[in-house]
């Protein structure tokens, strides 16, 4: 459970320690503001995957599914700033299919935590092959990371691009170029 009052006694402690008076009247409500947004930001840690991957669909077809461009934002665990970008999920069903939106509300659970680009990228595989079962998964994710833009190196535009393979994507070399055609890379 997300603790405001904490969040708020840090953004004070914050602003104290950068010289800012907490006080000052654009500052007031920054603390509320800011525990507000971290409700939001950090919605991930009460949520899992399971809900929306259980919302499944017979199907006869074991063609790939592939969601591409499901934008997610999320927040990097060792600056706490954001990194975003897009993320490209495809697996193959084994008699059973979900709901194209649950692709998106998947990336969503593990993009509204504290992360790392490249565990992300596993969690929302492996969430995927648990709960929906596939013959095997395949997300892609692409993002930049402000960490790198506006801090550290400054390099602005530079991507940052995650791959992990399950199932019959590990070893398919066919299966993975067809995926990359599908997203027109």
């Amino acid at each position: 459970m997300i603790d405001q009052e904490k969040i708020k006694e840090a953004v004070r402690l914050l602003l104290e320690g950068i010289g800012e008076d907490p006080t000052r009247a654009g500052l007031i409500d920054t603390p509320d503001r800011v525990a507000r947004m971290w409700t939001e930001l950090a919605a991930g840690y009460e949520q899992t995957a399971k809900e929306p991957l259980s919302r499944i669909f017979p199907v006869e077809s074991g063609e790939m599914v592939l969601e591409k461009d499901i934008t997610f934002y999320s927040t990097c665990e060792h600056h706490l700033m954001p990194f975003y970008g897009k993320a490209h999920v495809a697996y193959v069903p084994d008699g059973k299919v979900v709901g194209l939106s649950k692709l998106a509300r998947t990336v969503e659970v593990f993009a509204r935590r504290l992360q790392i680009q490249e565990q992300m990228t596993g969690q929302i595989a492996d969430a995927m092959m648990e709960f929906l079962k596939p013959k095997g998964v395949m997300v892609v994710l692409e993002a930049e990371h402000m960490c790198m833009t506006a801090r550290g190196i400054k390099k602005p535009g530079s991507k940052t691009v995650t791959i992990c393979t399950r199932g019959v994507f590990q070893d398919n070399e066919a299966l993975q170029t067809r995926f990359f055609q599908m997203l027109g890379k």
